[in-house]
């Protein structure tokens, strides 16, 4: 089995960071656009990875560290305004949101779980701790069941019906009916949904990140949790992939680069 190299969800971050504000409606766009860069997507996600890293009990006290240490360590990543100062509390406490934040941060659960149960549950803390609202938590839990189940070899289909059944989602329409009312929406409800779509139209990595940013709206979100669902199905493109990794720091390199590996012995 082909060692993983790259998580899909950095790739949707920083393929759709220089988009996020100067959205994009077409899928032919330049992929490293200059002045591409990870965001806060990606310094959560790794935050994620390495909490399962370092923590067999997961606790939700050891997350929070975690998203702490890389949300302080990388302050200017773009955070929302009540994010930072969830970073920058002493006891930081949820505060009900149902912002995408919670799908755009969860996908190493997802990776990591050996049960479908166990990527619902996990999803549902890394939410808990910020974004507690049920659509936070189950925006968290849509995005971590995808990246299980598509790692497991369920089919398009059948992760539709599932997704559809258990979390009240609408996935029988098309990126080509959402595209031209789609606004700028950082909700999970309006962008989870959307994401999902994208992987499900696409027919290889590159071509689900360009249907998922030419959307519009939250631009690296949507990339993020789309790549991440659609990384599990197709390869990531090497030279993506390197552009990708050239452009992060040497220490979120290095998260990435233990939690591949330890997911790698896990398979």
């Amino acid at each position: 089995m082909e060692k993983i190299k790259m998580l899909g969800a950095l790739v949707g971050d920083i393929v759709g960071s220089t988009y996020e504000w100067y959205n994009t409606k077409k899928t032919d766009f330049v992929m490293f656009e200059r002045g591409c860069r990870f965001t806060d997507d990606s310094v959560m996600t790794l935050a994620v990875a390495k909490w399962l890293l370092e923590d067999a009990t997961h606790s939700i006290h050891h997350l929070v560290c975690c998203m702490q240490e890389l949300g302080r360590r990388h302050p200017y990543a773009g955070y929302g305004g009540r994010f930072m100062g969830w970073l920058c509390e002493e006891n930081p406490q949820p505060y009900n949101s149902w912002g995408n934040g919670a799908g755009m941060r969860v996908s190493p659960v997802g990776l990591y779980a050996r049960t479908l149960d166990e990527a619902l549950a996990l999803g549902a803390l890394t939410a808990s701790v910020s974004h507690n609202h049920p659509e936070g938590v189950k925006g968290a839990q849509a995005i971590a069941a995808c990246v299980f189940l598509c790692r497991q070899g369920w089919s398009k289909e059948e992760m539709r019906e599932y997704v559809e059944r258990t979390f009240g989602y609408d996935l029988h329409r098309t990126i080509a009916e959402i595209r031209p009312r789609y606004g700028f929406d950082v909700s999970c409800q309006g962008s989870v949904p959307e994401s999902i779509i994208a992987f499900l139209e696409g027919n290889s990595f590159e071509e689900v990140i360009r249907l998922a940013i030419s959307l519009g709206g939250d631009s690296d979100t949507i990339g993020a949790m789309a790549g991440a669902i659609a990384a599990c199905r197709y390869a990531i493109p090497e030279e993506i992939a390197e552009r990708c990794d050239a452009l992060l720091t040497d220490d979120l390199r290095d998260i990435k680069n233990s939690f591949l590996e330890m997911i790698d012995e896990r398979r």
